[in-house]
């Protein structure tokens, strides 16, 4: 099977969409499907209001039509909702091609933490957009619980894993701050919530790994914490094991997989009780969630790094592509995956 993926996040950035495209990739391969990714590479560019750093890819329909004709997929799954994602969108409903979605940003929240528009008026595009998706997957069940209540259907499970093999306890390094060790890993932005991580009352050091527009604002505003920047791979991995608490303060992911790269370093993690923590640590020894992110914070450091290490090895991503296949398995089984052939509209119907 040829899978196409459209994207509107991908390399350099770093974020849980990147990686987990990624990690699906690589993983869909050891089980004879090759996935291709129809990305921003090579088309025009703007940056993201508010967020300089991020660029938006603008492509025409052509543009994106004839990639998708180049790549001649069995399937095509849309996994951002941005331009690329509604060109891809538009392509298939023009020409009758089924395909799948993935609901794994909360943009009306996201977008309503930057300017006043109201959440229920995104919630409506988004759920027209996916609701011509033969299935939108989904991390979690409490996202999907959400999701339903707000009117979205064809809703199907697409859980997330980690690499067990990159993120793990040994490969702790010795950091040159008291402790205990706070650590918080993620885009260093708005919506992500630093802030109320940055100013608990907590014994030892707070560290942030990540960057991003709101960086020189919190640097400005908590002194005593520690920036490291951004840190990648085998760095991250030994940073990340060298916490004692991860902290993750975000209330709009609808997952965090590096809630699943802190838990397999041995790292038990404090967060509020919302979708993503919610659905990772629950009632499980390993973390603590409360709304009172402070009393998490100190809870947590009760927790067995042994067991946050075996919690995760549950998780793989050879699993999570598995899930994720058989959407498109379903899809293409129940009828062709596209009704027309490539590069040709289907006939209409009268």
């Amino acid at each position: 099977m040829r899978v196409l993926i459209a994207t509107d996040a991908w390399h350099p950035q770093v974020n849980g969409v990147v990686r987990t495209l990624t990690s699906l990739a690589r993983s869909a391969k050891a089980l004879g499907v090759d996935v291709e990714f129809l990305s921003p590479d090579g088309f025009p560019t703007v940056p993201v209001p508010t967020y300089p750093g991020l660029r938006l890819a603008l492509p025409s329909g052509r543009q994106v039509a004839k990639r998708i004709e180049s790549a001649d997929p069995d399937a095509i799954h849309i996994a951002t909702e941005g331009p690329i994602g509604h060109q891809v969108r538009a392509c298939c409903v023009r020409r009758n091609w089924r395909f799948t979605t993935s609901y794994t940003t909360r943009f009306p929240e996201y977008i309503s933490a930057r300017w006043p528009i109201p959440e229920g008026w995104i919630y409506a595009g988004l759920r027209r957009f996916h609701g011509a998706a033969s299935v939108t997957m989904i991390a979690t069940p409490s996202l999907e619980a959400e999701l339903r209540d707000k009117g979205f259907r064809n809703l199907g499970r697409w859980t997330r894993g980690v690499d067990t093999d990159l993120f793990r306890p040994d490969r702790a390094i010795e950091l040159p701050f008291p402790r205990p060790i706070f650590a918080c890993v993620g885009r260093v932005a708005v919506e992500k919530n630093l802030e109320a991580f940055l100013s608990l009352d907590l014994p030892g050091t707070k560290i942030v790994i990540g960057t991003g527009p709101q960086e020189a604002e919190l640097k400005a505003r908590f002194p005593d914490a520690k920036f490291l920047g951004l840190i990648e791979n085998g760095k991250l991995a030994a940073h990340l094991a060298a916490a004692d608490v991860f902290v993750f303060p975000s209330l709009t992911d609808t997952f965090g997989v590096v809630q699943l790269e802190a838990l397999a370093s041995g790292v038990p993690i404090a967060a509020f009780p919302v979708t993503g923590p919610k659905d990772v640590v629950g009632n499980h020894p390993v973390g603590a969630l409360n709304e009172d992110l402070r009393t998490a914070c100190i809870d947590a450091l009760k927790a067995s790094r042994e067991t946050c290490r075996e919690f995760a090895l549950r998780y793989s991503w050879e699993n999570s592509a598995r899930q994720f296949i058989g959407h498109l398995r379903d899809v293409h089984t129940g009828s062709l995956a596209r009704t027309a052939p490539l590069g040709r509209p289907a006939a209409a119907h009268g």
